[in-house]
C-alpha cells in the first residue's frame, strides 16, 4: 500500500503510547482514523486533540477481549466512513508474577486482550479490508514474542501467538497474491505506560490477583527502563508506515535483536540447550 490520504484506518490501545502514535502518524498522512481504547478518558483527550489539529477521528471506547465490542467498533467503522483500509490491532496489557502464583484470571486478561484482541481484530476486519480492495494488518507482538522471559508469562505466550498468527495469515495473503498484507510489529523498550496497564483492569478480573515482590519490582525495574531508556513511540509510528510503504512482514524496533534470534537458533542447532541471553 502506497497512498495513504483518504483512506481509513483504526487503530486499538489508540489513546497512548504506541496505538496514539500509529494513530497520529495515519492521521497526518491524510487518513481518517477511528480510534479505539477502554481508558475512555486518556481517547477523549486523544480524539480531541487530533481533530483540534483538523483531523478527521472517531473515537470509539472498545474493551477488545470481547468478541461483540470488536464487532462493534467494525460496524461503527463502516457506519462513519464506509470502508476501512489499515488495522493496527495493537492494545496490549501485562501481569507479572511467578507462573505458579498466577490466577487464572490473570491468564485470561492478558490473553483477552493481547492474542484474542488480535485473533478478533483480524476476523471482524479482513473480510472489510478485502471489500476495500486493498489494504494492511499490523498486529503488535513483542521482543517477547521473539524470547521470552521469566515473571511475564502470560505476556509472553500471547505474543508468541501474534507472532505466529501474523506470520500465517501474511503467508495465506501472499499465497492468494491479495492486495492486502500483513506485519507484526516486536518492539523492544518503548516509553509507554504498558508496565502500569492494571489500571484498566476491572474489578472482578483483578480480585484474586495478588501483588508479589516480584511484581513490584517488576514494575519498578522495568518502569524506569521504559521511561529512561525507551524509544519514542513516535519512532515506532515511523517504522510502521515505513513497513506498510515497503511491505516488509517483521517491524524490529531495536536491531539488536536480530542478534538474540540468531544466538537463540544457534543454541537450537548446536546442543538444544535454552538460550538465556533475553536482555530485556
Amino acid at each position: 500500500m502506497k497512498e495513504f490520504a483518504g483512506k481509513v484506518a483504526v487503530v486499538t490501545g489508540a489513546a497512548s503510547g504506541i496505538g496514539l502514535a500509529t494513530a497520529s502518524r495515519f492521521a497526518e498522512a491524510g487518513m481518517k482514523v477511528v480510534m479505539a481504547d477502554i481508558q475512555e478518558d486518556a481517547l477523549e483527550d486523544a480524539v480531541k486533540s487530533l481533530g483540534n489539529m483538523g483531523h478527521e477521528v472517531l473515537g470509539v471506547p472498545t474493551d477488545v477481549s470481547k468478541w461483540d465490542a470488536i464487532q462493534a467498533l467494525a460496524d461503527k467503522t463502516m457506519d462513519e466512513f464506509g470502508a476501512v483500509n489499515i488495522v493496527h490491532n495493537n492494545a496490549g496489557v501485562v501481569v507479572s508474577g511467578p507462573i505458579a502464583e498466577l490466577t487464572l484470571a490473570d491468564w485470561e486478561w492478558v490473553l483477552g486482550v493481547d492474542l484474542w484482541s488480535v485473533i478478533y481484530g483480524v476476523k471482524a476486519f479482513l473480510p472489510l479490508i478485502r471489500q476495500s480492495g486493498e489494504g494492511h494488518i499490523i498486529n503488535t507482538a513483542s521482543s517477547n514474542g521473539l524470547q521470552a522471559s521469566g515473571s511475564i508469562a502470560p505476556y509472553s505466550v500471547a505474543k508468541f501467538g501474534v507472532v505466529a498468527l501474523t506470520e500465517s495469515l501474511r503467508l495465506e495473503l501472499d499465497a492468494e497474491d491479495s492486495p492486502i498484507s500483513a506485519s507484526v510489529l516486536c518492539p523492544g523498550a518503548i516509553n509507554t505506560q504498558i508496565v502500569f496497564s492494571k489500571r484498566n483492569r476491572d474489578a472482578e478480573s483483578a480480585k484474586d490477583h495478588s501483588s508479589s515482590a516480584q511484581e513490584e519490582a517488576f514494575e519498578k525495574r522495568a518502569g524506569a527502563l521504559l521511561a529512561e531508556r525507551g524509544k519514542d513511540p513516535s519512532e515506532v509510528a515511523d517504522m510502521v508506515m515505513d513497513a506498510i510503504v515497503k511491505n516488509d512482514f517483521w517491524i524490529l524496533t531495536h536491531s539488536d535483536w536480530k542478534n538474540v534470534m540468531q544466538e537463540r537458533v544457534a543454541a537450537l542447532v548446536k546442543d538444544n540447550s535454552l538460550y538465556t541471553g533475553f536482555g530485556g
